[in-house]
Parts: structure tokens; sequence; C-alpha cells
């Protein structure tokens, strides 16, 4: 089924948002015509008015000339633009698509409270360049919706259905993840400074060192641990490496920094004020 038929109306575009739209635009499955993009400060939409989209802060207007609506807005501001634009959306016509944090596709249904369906999806700022590992789910009566959320969301990276109590943890492990692989990267590149690499080699090769490791994972189906023994010989370089990260904690760091951010992600939404 082509996608170009859809338009798309992303409401919100910080970080993810722009991402979305951008990404979109990049995977050529989409003309910047066809997605209306909306943000608080207008400001910060000259990219996207010199980019060819329709670019701007009416909410309203990007609704009722759309088919698809991403709301891409911060978990606080929610509430206050589904009660701005639940009179515009039709259940024949639209079909809502939530990338905010904590918010549950019950609670949005019940604040818009006429039909529309709604489908939680948690990308991660790799959108941006088609590279996403994006979770998604639907309740079983909006089937349809959720096969168009899987053909956007599959032009953007990799995209899996999950059960929607799993939607808190996908954004810890995926979506705050970006950040954790991020910094690992960036440790890695200043062991490599301080071994004697200039830094901006430094940053390359670690980046495409990690690049690597998850391809051999992604491509290969092999299991990381099983790599780690190709190259951890008796008595080598690799194992003392290993073993002195392993004594500074840093397994149980990273397994605690995913429990934690799962934690912090449960509590970003709120219907009481």
């Amino acid at each position: 089924m082509s996608l170009s038929y859809k338009k798309i109306a992303v409401l919100g575009c910080g970080n993810i948002g722009s991402a979305i739209a951008v990404g979109l635009v990049k995977s050529k499955a989409y003309k910047a015509d066809k997605i209306f993009v909306t943000r608080r400060n207008p400001d910060k939409m000259e990219k996207f008015i010199s980019g060819g989209y329709k670019a701007g802060y009416d909410n309203i207007d990007a609704v009722k000339n759309s088919d698809v609506i991403i709301i891409a807005v911060t978990p606080q501001q929610l509430d206050k633009l589904l009660s701005e634009i639940k009179d515009s959306l039709n259940p024949q016509k639209h079909s809502i698509m939530s990338v905010v944090s904590g918010a549950s596709i019950k609670q949005i249904k019940e604040r818009i409270g006429n039909g529309v369906p709604v489908i939680r999806v948690m990308p991660n700022t790799a959108i941006a360049i088609q590279e996403s590992m994006t979770c998604i789910s639907a309740d079983e009566e909006d089937k349809e919706a959720l096969d168009i959320s899987i053909k956007i969301f599959n032009q953007l990276g990799k995209t899996v259905v999950i059960h929607e109590n799993l939607m808190v943890p996908a954004t810890a492990l995926c979506a705050c993840g970006i950040a954790f692989f991020l910094r690992a990267v960036r440790a890695a590149s200043q062991g490599g400074i301080e071994i004697g690499f200039h830094a901006e080699d430094a940053l390359f090769m670690a980046a495409q060192t990690a690049k690597g490791a998850a391809s051999i994972i992604l491509d290969a189906g092999s299991h990381p641990e099983r790599e780690v023994d190709k190259v951890t010989t008796p008595q080598g370089c690799t194992i003392s490496g290993l073993n002195q990260m392993e004594h500074h904690g840093f397994s149980s760091s990273l397994i605690k920094g995913i429990v934690s951010s799962a934690q912090k992600a449960e509590t970003l939404y709120s219907t009481e004020k």
C-alpha cells in the first residue's frame, strides 16, 4: 500500500517530532508538502518552511488537513493539546499515533472521547536517519490504524509490535537507550584519546567499532557473548580490559540505568492536576 496518499501532521516538532518529519522525507516515502508540522514557537520553524513542509503553530488547521496525527508533545503538554484538537477529529478519517512517554492508549481515548483510533508509538532519535528502533502497540479494534503505523515507521528503521504494558520499558531500552549507547561510544573515544589518538580519530574509530559490533548481532544473528569469546584469549588484552570494566560496574551500571529510566518514564504523564 502506498503511504503517499495519507497526509501527516506532526504536532510538537521538538527533537523527536522533528526527527520523524525529517526522516519521513529522507526515506522518500513522503514529500515535504504532505507533512504538516507545528510548534508553539514559530521562530524555530524556519528550517521546515524553507524545506517545503507545511509549518506553523495552528494545531487545528494541521489536524483538519491531515489523515494521520502524530502527537509528539511533552507529557505535560498532552492534555491541553488533546482538548484543543478533539472537536476537529473525525473517526472516519483520522488516526492518532502518540509518542508521548507514559500516556496510555486508554487515557488518550478517554480525553478525546470520539472513537478515533489511537496507536502508541515509541521511536528514538535515530529515526532522522532511518535507523530507529520503534516499538508500537494498539488495541485490537484498531488493526487498520496499526497496519498504517507499521508501514510508516518501517520507513524509518525497524519496528516491533509489543503489548502496551511493555511500552514504558521500551521507552527506557530504546528511546533512552540511544543516549546510553552514545555515552558508551563517547567514553570509548575518551579512552582512545588517553592512549594516543587525536580526538576526531578516536571518536570515528569508537563509533565505527560500535556500529560493527551491533551489525554482527543484527546481521549475523549472533549472541553478544559468543562474539566476546572470539576476542578474549587467555591472558590477553581484551579480557584484561573487560574485567577492569566489570570490576567498576560496567554491566550493572547500564542495567541500573535502564531500570531507573523505566521507573521514571512511568511517572511522566499523569491526568491528576
